[in-house]
């Protein structure tokens, strides 16, 4: 075979394979967001630099914030077992953070810093006024760094399973660069990320990581998972990428020392990594009150939310 005929070949072949990707990755979107499960219209939105953010609020009382955990599959829809509970003591606010759910999905490079700013301007900007906040799994970091570079904005905080200091330290590597540059690109990207973020792989999540009760993860829950992570052409894999890259981590431990807030950590104790991550933040600074929940892993607010709303009642309560 020539070597005209071999290079006709292989551009066939790459054509073929890019247009079944494409078609591919058309039909993941089409399906993950068919439902509309989200209710974007129910939502109202903050005109942010960046993006627009999506946002409820309900209730009366003094401001709560509640923020979500910093993955593609999570969104305000995180809060939906306990925000009309708290509602009754509190005007509850409940975001999409950039790259989340109903917010805007830009093409950009998400870090730590960006979230830092967002928190920091919503609450300036939408709420008016300094703010308690409950906060989920790996958006617990920006939120103490919130609180180091602005002590006007934030009152009490509320941790739900922070990531461990250790791997919140690790930066970027050139290795991590590259899957970075891998994920951005249009179509192979896009294939890569539906590959690794689909209704099963999101169900292998839920009963591995987040629900010790097999029998309490919700099909709906899922469903939600699923279209937020596939919500605008699947953009939110430019926020996957940044997380699989390490830009949305960063150190903190110098902004440990500088806080004052009340800082209270909530731990699904049937992961034992959550109470030893717990531990390392009580290390750094001892006045963090530590409560774990029983029979609960990442999501105790959605597995168990009579016995984490209880807690917050008691845990806010002694500061008031």
């Amino acid at each position: 075979m020539g070597w005209k005929k071999k290079l006709g070949f292989a551009a066939a072949f790459i054509g073929t394979t890019l247009g079944t990707m494409h078609v591919i990755n058309r039909l993941f979107n089409y399906i993950a967001t068919a439902e509309d499960v989200l209710n974007k219209d129910g939502f109202e939105y903050y005109e942010w630099r960046f993006g627009k953010i999506a946002y409820k609020k309900q209730g009366s009382g003094s401001p709560l914030l509640l923020i979500h955990d910093l993955d593609v599959c999570s969104s305000s829809h995180e809060w939906k077992r306990i925000e009309s509970q708290l509602a009754k003591s509190y005007t509850v606010y409940t975001v999409d953070l950039l790259g989340c759910g109903c917010s805007d999905h830009p093409i950009l490079t998400y870090t730590n810093f960006l979230y830092v700013q967002l928190i920091t301007d919503f609450i300036k900007h939408i709420i008016g006024k300094k703010a308690d906040v409950i906060v989920s799994g790996d958006s617990s970091p920006f939120v103490l760094m919130a609180c180091a570079n602005d002590d006007t904005i934030i009152n009490r905080v509320a941790m739900i399973n922070p990531q461990n200091l250790v791997s919140l330290a690790k930066i970027p590597t050139k290795r991590t660069k590259t899957i970075k540059y891998l994920l951005f690109t249009p179509i192979i990207g896009t294939f890569i990320y539906n590959m690794n973020v689909n209704k099963r792989t999101i169900f292998q999540r839920f009963a591995s990581s987040y629900f010790y009760d097999h029998n309490k993860i919700d099909e709906k829950d899922i469903l939600t998972c699923f279209e937020s992570s596939h919500k605008d052409k699947a953009h939110s894999k430019y926020l996957y990428a940044c997380k699989k890259s390490r830009f949305t981590n960063a150190n903190i431990l110098c902004c440990l020392s500088k806080l004052n807030n009340s800082i209270f950590i909530i731990a699904g104790s049937s992961n034992p990594l959550n109470v030893l991550s717990a531990s390392q933040y009580q290390n750094q600074l001892p006045s963090i009150e530590i409560v774990e929940i029983n029979e609960a892993k990442q999501l105790p607010h959605v597995e168990k939310p009579e016995e984490f709303l209880e807690q917050i009642q008691i845990l806010f309560s002694e500061e008031d």
